[in-house]
């Protein structure tokens, strides 16, 4: 069990020290096993690089590139100025842990794929983190989804840096994994190109109770 950490998230940050190591190892375990810890509904803080630097609020931009007609760059004010949408849903973990009734607040993915102008030949999104690895993805029918959000904030307040701030993506009815935090850049390109868990096994399709072998999780709500 412990070797598995090697594969990545060598990171656990936020909380006790001992929720840090459980949650380090809860989310490798290909077992199971640490998903009957008593750590509750909590959240558990992970990276896979073990170290992330914090974006600078005043210059932070987030990119949209790609299969586009408008490339665009929003900064934290540009994101505030869109049309925002509230929601309050279940975060799901695919290690089994959730977080329910979580407050969210952003922009519809949808509406930013609208601004840039997706071209005919898109097929799929590829979202980059700024920590220099992880990478995840949707199909575009996926990122049409009302409940796919950009969300600049959570809690009831801004992202924080632990949480994927200032800006990450939720995913609401996948997977935790697809929830990409620290969001820098979203690609519009011509295929799905599997992220980082995926080369790890998970399944590119995450839907909630749906997906990952997982058929008795109650999708998000």
């Amino acid at each position: 069990m412990f070797g598995v950490v090697g594969l990545g998230a060598v990171g656990v940050v936020g909380g006790a020290a001992v929720q840090r190591f459980l949650a380090g190892v809860a989310q490798h375990d290909p077992t199971g096993l640490t998903n009957l810890l008593p750590l509750g509904n909590e959240w558990r803080f992970y990276t896979v690089t073990g170290d992330v630097p914090k974006a600078d609020p005043a210059t932070y931009r987030l990119a949209v590139t790609g299969l586009v007609d408008r490339p665009q760059k929003f900064s934290l004010t540009d994101l505030a100025a869109l049309p925002q949408t509230d929601m309050v849903r279940d975060f799901q973990c695919v290690t089994g842990w959730r977080v329910p009734k979580v407050p969210w607040s952003g922009v519809r993915l949808r509406d930013m794929l609208a601004l840039a102008g997706v071209q005919s030949s898109a097929k799929a999104l590829r979202f980059v983190s700024f920590d220099g690895t992880y990478t995840e993805s949707l199909t575009l029918d996926q990122a049409q989804n009302p409940d796919m959000l950009i969300a600049t904030r959570m809690l009831n307040g801004a992202v924080s840096h632990d949480h994927g701030g200032p800006v990450r993506l939720y995913a609401a009815p996948m997977y935790g994994y697809k929830s990409i935090k620290w969001l820098s850049e979203i690609q519009v390109v011509d295929s799905v190109r599997p992220g980082y868990w995926e080369n790890f096994g998970y399944d590119v399709d995450a839907w909630v109770g749906k997906s990952n072998g997982r058929t008795g999780d109650v999708p998000t709500s």
